[in-house]
């Protein structure tokens, strides 16, 4: 069994910073990352998601993002950006390493922590979990989906647009993804948009000074209060972007209540009717990617974690990164600094 003062989970955004910051404090870690190469999970975005389609990537610490072409495939240039710090900074990101369980190595409320993965066992003082959302998709359940003799897939699932051409597609979700995609399917496909809750559009731009905080408050006291966080659109509403407007313009942004049931060959509508369709896209957002902590009994009876900062209240060996209030680029590189700065502390030999 191999031995690193704290294990790192996870290399995307809030992995790297949080490795950057242990590095500059001197505490010994490993980053163990279930993706082949680097870029977290931006390396599986689809195709047709260009640089200047994102909102706005912030840099990692350290370093600036090179210039990037707004119309590169943020697969490419947003993973090749994660490659160059971690070469730049000399990160120990072991890959592909999935993380299977992490437990107590005893009952002693100080005592280290058993990380097992598929390429073998570490015993560690503390972990620094920034796994993000991306395995994890929420894929609901409606009655009769099992009898659909169409496609279902998730957010995750797509890659381009060709495979959509002159079908029905019923696309379910009022997230972001859920309108980029509905804007681009709807250029070759006969799209349907369905939500549960009519979307809020909001006027202005949003801004990490202002709209930014807000909603990062919001989010904080939710988890500080132990409940389940939501998505950060929840929080915010609908931006009107390029591509909100375009599919506006195009008459194609026209939300539909959710429908009943899935049927044979479609759904059936809120008020009864029956709608075709032949593809039914979930793009109904993802939950933390957290299976791998059950043996730590984080989870609450309101299905939330309580926490401190990022630290889960009254457990100074975990820290969680990339959640709650930090799911954002910048949310997470404060989140990866904020968990270094508190395992530095934790880690200091008690003075007597």
């Amino acid at each position: 069994m191999e031995f690193a003062s704290v294990v790192v989970i996870g290399a995307g955004q809030a992995g790297l910073s949080a490795a950057y910051h242990l590095t500059r404090g001197g505490i010994d870690h490993v980053v163990f990352d279930a993706n082949p190469a680097p870029g977290g999970a931006w390396q599986h975005r689809w195709e047709s998601l260009s640089v200047g389609k994102l909102n706005r990537i912030f840099d990692l610490p350290g370093m600036r993002q090179p210039a990037m072409d707004p119309r590169e495939p943020s697969r490419d240039a947003v993973p090749r950006y994660f490659a160059e710090f971690e070469r730049a900074y000399g990160l120990d990101v072991r890959r592909p390493v999935r993380v299977m369980s992490v437990e107590y190595a005893d009952d002693d409320e100080r005592g280290d922590l058993i990380v097992t993965t598929d390429a073998g066992t570490w015993r560690t003082r503390a972990i620094i979990n920034a796994t993000g959302t991306w395995n994890n998709p929420l894929l609901p359940h409606y009655p009769g989906a099992e009898t659909f003799r169409g496609r279902q897939l998730h957010t995750r699932d797509y890659t381009r647009l060709e495979d959509f051409r002159g079908q029905r597609v019923a696309i379910v979700g009022g997230g972001i993804s859920g309108v980029q995609l509905l804007e681009e399917i709807s250029r070759v496909a006969d799209t349907r948009w369905y939500t549960r809750r009519e979307p809020v559009f909001t006027d202005g731009e949003f801004t990490p000074e202002t709209t930014g905080r807000d909603t990062i408050e919001k989010v904080t006291a939710a988890v500080e209060a132990g409940l389940p966080s939501g998505s950060i659109v929840g929080y915010t509403g609908l931006g009107w972007t390029s591509y909100t407007i375009a599919a506006r313009d195009r008459g194609v942004l026209v939300r539909h209540p959710m429908f009943t049931a899935i049927e044979p060959d479609g759904v059936r509508e809120a008020d009864g009717s029956f709608a075709p369709v032949d593809v039914i896209l979930w793009a109904t957002g993802f939950r933390a990617d957290i299976g791998h902590l059950d043996p730590l009994y984080l989870v609450n009876e309101m299905g939330g974690i309580r926490m401190t900062n990022t630290q889960v209240w009254g457990e100074p060996r975990v820290h969680l990164i990339g959640f709650g209030p930090s799911q954002s680029t910048v949310g997470a590189n404060r989140a990866g600094r904020d968990a270094a700065r508190e395992l530095a502390r934790y880690l200091a030999p008690v003075s007597v």
